[in-house]
């Protein structure tokens, strides 16, 4: 299989793919090589080692009706991948001088109940907050096709959390995993900019980066270009399942990108395009978990994720692989895995792309990795 697309990434980086390779790529290939086919959903794989794409290849097809092969111009519904870009856009508004992190809910929402008076966000960045999990507080669909299903957006999120009266823990003691903190930072990022959450989005971060075909997908407002679309596994074949009762939520998982475009993302956060290394540092430290007076704070590795210990910061997981340290994230959700393993001090950059739910892209992402970290 050639690689595929690229040229305009190939440009940015200022070298040709392979030139710094330094694992044969065929090794790489046959790690993802359940996903070749002509005719069923597969996935897209980038490598950038020292600053330059090693290897770009796309596998499957974007859908079942097309046929139309995946390439590094393709675009996927990141999931939770899309936290790293919430997360970015809150902390440009610090930057701006328009939020603090010791900032209250309540300071941003003066209607948000007294609950949110103990909820900063910072809290909601490192997931801390204990805010109820919207997905538990909403309708159930009782069995409604999918074309049916009515979608919660972030607005809605917020007037959940708004009918609650507390949350499951007291903010800042606990480490659980929240997607309702960062749907509740989406509109944060709407109220204190006065913009609408994927207008700032490109206006402060797809726009300098050059990331054209990124987008927070709002169906009926915009369209996907060169769009994947979901699958599951039915039977001896696949259905599309694309959309979910929570897929219209942007601040938690809802942005579109390609493998082309996330090179110009992880450029960017390379050479602190954005944000400088400084102002960066808050995203790249684990939290620490506070306690009562006179015991010192513990990190949030204390914690588990996946029976792992969690180590988190703003919008990135910060535990080490094999000793060797790393910011990184998954995306699950109806129809999509996603993964992208960033080993900074490696200069090694991995991301797995897949439009199908029968694959771990964050395993497949490592399985790459062992080939390239020195043990």
């Amino acid at each position: 299989m050639k690689l595929l697309g690229g040229i305009v990434l190939l440009m940015m980086l200022g070298s040709k793919i392979g030139a710094a390779a330094q694992v044969d790529p065929a090794k790489i290939d046959a790690i993802f090589a359940e996903l070749k086919s002509d005719a069923a959903p597969g996935g897209a794989v980038l490598v950038i080692k020292d600053g330059r794409a090693v290897f770009a290849r796309g596998y499957g097809v974007t859908d079942l009706r097309s046929l139309a092969k995946i390439d590094t111009h393709t675009n996927f519904r990141l999931a939770s991948v899309s936290k790293q870009f919430t997360a970015m856009a809150v902390m440009l508004l610090v930057h701006d001088g328009k939020l603090r992190y010791g900032d209250r809910l309540t300071d941003v929402f003066p209607d948000f109940p007294a609950y949110g008076r103990a909820i900063t966000i910072r809290h909601l960045l490192n997931h801390t907050s204990g805010l109820q999990d919207y997905e538990d507080l909403m309708s159930p669909d009782n069995g409604a096709s999918p074309e049916k299903i009515a979608q919660i957006k972030d607005a809605g999120v917020l007037t959940l959390l708004k009918q609650q009266t507390g949350t499951k823990f007291a903010p800042g003691t606990k480490w659980e995993y929240s997607n309702s903190g960062y749907a509740v930072l989406s509109m944060v990022v709407e109220k204190v900019s006065g913009k609408a959450f994927g207008e700032f989005l490109q206006e402060r971060i797809f726009g300098p980066l050059k990331m054209q075909n990124t987008i927070a997908y709002e169906k009926g407002k915009n369209e996907v270009p060169h769009r994947a679309y979901g699958h599951s596994r039915k039977g001896d074949g696949w259905q599309e399942t694309d959309q979910s009762p929570t897929s219209a939520v942007l601040g938690d998982g809802g942005i579109y990108s390609s493998l082309d475009d996330l090179a110009k993302w992880d450029d960017g956060l390379r050479h602190h395009r954005l944000l400088s290394e400084v102002e960066m540092r808050p995203a790249l430290t684990p939290v620490k978990l506070e306690r009562s007076a006179g015991v010192p704070p513990a990190p949030a590795g204390n914690a588990l994720f996946r029976g792992k210990p969690a180590e988190y910061g703003f919008g990135w997981f910060l535990d080490s692989y094999k000793g060797h340290a790393r910011m990184w994230h998954f995306g699950e959700t109806v129809g999509f895995r996603t993964a992208i393993q960033r080993f900074v001090n490696d200069k090694l950059n991995i991301i797995v792309l897949c439009n199908r739910e029968d694959v771990s892209a964050e395993e497949l992402a490592l399985r790459v990795a062992d080939l390239y970290l020195p043990r």
